[in-house]
């Protein structure tokens, strides 16, 4: 392996909890130069927010060192229609230079973008979403990811993939996937890091979304112990090229990695 992606909830924090040995591990990798990224599903707050908990959780970061779902959709939604945006108010601004309908909009829409809104989710809020794509047959339906749950400070919540699974059940409409585990997502990230998939090792705390998802389009899987990790993860159809206690195990890990 010769550089690494990150997910960050899970493997270096746990909500607002630093996973411990996790900045040392870290400034170990930076302090290598091991090429390397962050990437995460996290739609609920923009690249800023992101940036400044690495930075207050002691890991140095830049913004371009941070690949979001959101960067995803807004590349491929450059080429114009209307966006009916389903986000919370901290990541709306990553969609500032969109033509984005009024937030009670029920048609008129191109493309429905649908994001972790967390508790702002209703019954009412996901029928409009309903509505917009049902209105127009070619509207398309955009996942920021779709992953299926997260580790919070008060346990396991759903994340956005359960309610994109809904509309595509009462729509018959398949999502286009802008996160993990897209393979365009994680092909993305290797180009930005100028190395070839198989090159790259992807750490995460999602026996699917992350390492099947990363396997999936080439690269090589760890999974942590830590963040949403459940014991029965191991017998999962997906195998894990490698499985660390915690991200402070990553230094020894690499050391010992088999060289050609």
């Amino acid at each position: 392996m010769k550089a690494i992606l990150f997910d960050m909830d899970g493997v270096l924090y746990n909500s607002e909890d630093p996973i411990e040995g996790a900045a040392e591990a870290l400034q170990w990798v930076q302090t290598r130069r091991i090429p390397h990224l962050f990437v995460t599903n996290t739609t609920s707050r923009g690249r800023d927010l992101l940036l400044e908990k690495l930075q207050r959780f002691g890991i140095a970061a830049t913004l371009d060192d941070i690949l979001t779902p959101c960067l995803a959709a807004v590349e491929r939604l450059r080429t114009g229609g209307n966006v009916a945006l389903f986000v919370t108010p901290k990541a709306r601004h990553e969609f500032a230079n969109l033509r984005c309908l009024p937030d009670d909009a029920e048609d008129g829409a191109d493309h429905v973008v649908i994001g972790d809104l967390g508790v702002g989710w209703n019954f009412r809020t996901l029928n409009r979403a309903f509505r917009l794509l049902h209105s127009n047959p070619e509207a398309s339906l955009i996942a920021l990811g779709s992953t299926r749950f997260w580790q919070a400070p008060d346990g396991l919540r759903l994340d956005a993939g359960p309610f994109v699974a809904a509309l595509e059940y009462a729509t018959g409409r398949k999502a286009v996937v802008c996160g993990k585990p897209a393979e365009t997502f994680f092909h993305a990230a290797a180009a930005r890091l100028g190395f070839a998939p198989e090159e790259i090792l992807m750490i995460g705390d999602d026996i699917d979304i992350d390492v099947g998802g990363a396997q999936r389009a080439g690269l090589r899987g760890a999974l942590v112990r830590t963040g949403k990790f459940r014991d029965g993860d191991l017998n999962r159809a997906v195998r894990p090229d490698v499985v660390l206690d915690s991200i402070a195990e990553l230094p020894a890990w690499w050391l010992n990695q088999p060289r050609p």
